[in-house]
């Protein structure tokens, strides 16, 4: 994706400096002009340089005497999914996003992605991958490569496309590959932040150390997960039902090649014959409330499985999202084999 910078320009930068940006823009052509501090004072495309220059301005006259000053924006922790849908449904396929003091902090492109999402995302990396050995050994799973990515580069690309753009990775073991490998996400305009398990904290508790989330929801997956779900899809049931989590399901089908039959002290009720049965399995995502995190205890083994009962114990609302997407997760080598197959096919 396009680095977010490549759209800003000076309100003091000449319009004959604006049009060579604009060039370079191709069909993203639109500029966001900016005060000293990075502030969003107006907008600018190829249109509002020709109004200017039918008006009597010139080449040399500077980028504030042409923009349009009320261009729309998506304020960072303060918006819904309502107003993002209706802005794609509209066209506006290029939006700048603004902080709290009106500092520009990212630029959406509905081109390259498909939505802005609400969410932090916490990708779970620290396992030892022993099922995967000797690949392993020297390089955590999570940066072993599928295809030409490594598998958490098709994760954190395929949420970025959702326009999720704060991360936390938890790390442990060969945890200093993976740090060096994001850093702080500065060059992907995404924010990436790492939370340490000094010993193992299962497939959740470590979720439990981050206390400065930017959002009200959070995600939390896996990192061995290959998938094309539908994230937006996922949030939008999640808000429509009102849940405190939800659980990405897995539906296997159980082929039964005789017929079964419902009995009642050797009285035979009812019966199938050759019945199919479909069980849901754990999928390895979930998304929840922010609220939800409470449950998980501070510095504690606790796993999504313990999560999911504390919530139902509680009373909360427990939802599954049976996954109609491409889902594969990587765990042994046969996993990894079919990922490499599958790759050559997948839109991620």
């Amino acid at each position: 994706m396009r680095n977010y910078k490549e759209h800003l320009i000076s309100v003091n930068a000449t319009i004959k400096e604006a049009l060579t940006l604009l060039q370079n823009l191709a069909v993203d052509a639109i500029l966001f002009a900016v005060d000293h501090e990075s502030r969003l004072v107006g907008s600018l495309t190829d249109g509002d340089v020709r109004r200017g220059l039918l008006k009597g301005l010139g080449l040399d006259d500077i980028v504030s005497e042409f923009i349009q000053t009320q261009p729309k924006f998506i304020r960072k922790g303060d918006y819904n999914m309502e107003e993002i849908i209706a802005m794609r449904e509209n066209n506006f396929m290029v939006i700048p996003v603004i902080n709290s003091v009106n500092e520009i902090i990212n630029v959406l492109n509905f081109r390259l992605q498909k939505s802005y999402l609400p969410i932090d995302a916490v990708i779970m990396a620290g396992g030892l991958g022993s099922r995967l050995k000797p690949l392993t050994d020297n390089t955590p799973k999570p940066l072993l490569k599928i295809g030409e990515k490594a598998i958490i580069d098709h994760n954190v690309d395929r949420l970025r496309k959702f326009g999720v753009d704060d991360y936390w990775i938890s790390v442990r073991y060969l945890g200093e590959q993976l740090e060096e490998h994001f850093q702080d996400g500065t060059s992907r305009n995404i924010n990436v932040e790492y939370v340490w398990e000094d010993t193992p904290l299962g497939t959740i508790g470590a979720v439990g150390k981050i206390e400065n989330f930017n959002h009200d929801y959070i995600l939390v997956t896996n990192s061995d997960i290959l998938t094309t779900l539908n994230y937006e899809d996922f949030f939008l049931d999640f808000i429509a039902q009102d849940a405190d989590m939800a659980v990405i399901t897995i539906p296997y089908q159980v082929n039964i090649p005789y017929a079964v039959m419902e009995t009642d002290n050797n009285h035979v009720i009812s019966f199938k014959e050759k019945p199919t049965y479909t069980y849901f399995s754990n999928g390895g995502i979930y998304l929840m409330k922010k609220s939800v995190l409470d449950k998980i205890p501070q510095g504690d083994h606790y796993n999504s499985t313990d999560l999911m009962e504390q919530v139902i114990a509680d009373g909360g609302k427990l939802i599954s999202f049976p996954i109609r997407d491409y889902w594969l997760d990587i765990g042994k080598h046969e996993d990894f084999n079919q990922a490499q197959v599958d790759i050559k096919n997948l839109k991620l």
